[in-house]
């Protein structure tokens, strides 16, 4: 309880504003890299699974693909630009290897994931694993570090029900 300067208590309440993990009445698209498509394949299921726990009619869930990660926001913004989706997800895995490859296109995937969420107000679910190892990768695509696919979907959903609840 917040107490005024002239001594007299104030009795509302803040309002809290935050998204809901509801689906229905949505329709979302993934874009999935090809790369890796072992780990990915693990992750988009994990993404569909969610969106469907969640109340999102398979009607309402795209899918894309692309090559890999670095494409991912080519594609991204282009179906942004669209306007059909309340949510992007992007899914893809990078595994660190011998040479800056890895530093490179886990950087620009992210900023440019960033830009089309930002550019076009659209939540865009960061679902791009970045690991040292397979064994990592596997872990975070439906192993024992759960399923990223999922928690990018949950991120993406919780912030497409909060942006329309700050339309109105």
């Amino acid at each position: 309880m917040w107490i005024r300067p002239t001594g007299r208590r104030r009795t509302e309440r803040m309002r809290i504003i935050e998204g809901q993990l509801v689906a229905r009445d949505m329709r979302f698209v993934i874009v999935a890299a090809r790369f890796n498509d072992l780990i990915v394949r693990n992750l988009v299921d994990g993404a569909v699974d969610a969106l469907k726990r969640h109340g999102a009619a398979e009607t309402d869930i795209h899918v894309v693909r692309v090559p890999g990660a670095f494409e991912l926001p080519l594609a991204a913004h282009r179906l942004a630009r669209l306007r059909r989706y309340d949510a992007i997800v992007a899914l893809g895995a990078v595994i660190r290897g011998q040479t800056p490859h890895f530093d490179f296109v886990c950087t620009e995937c992210a900023a440019g994931l960033n830009r089309v969420s930002l550019e076009f107000e659209v939540p865009v679910g960061f679902g791009v694993l970045t690991c040292d190892t397979v064994d990592q990768a596997m872990d975070r695509a439906g192993g024992k570090g759960g399923n990223k696919g999922a928690d990018a979907v949950l991120a993406a959903l919780e912030m497409a029900s909060l942006l329309r609840q700050l339309e109105g």
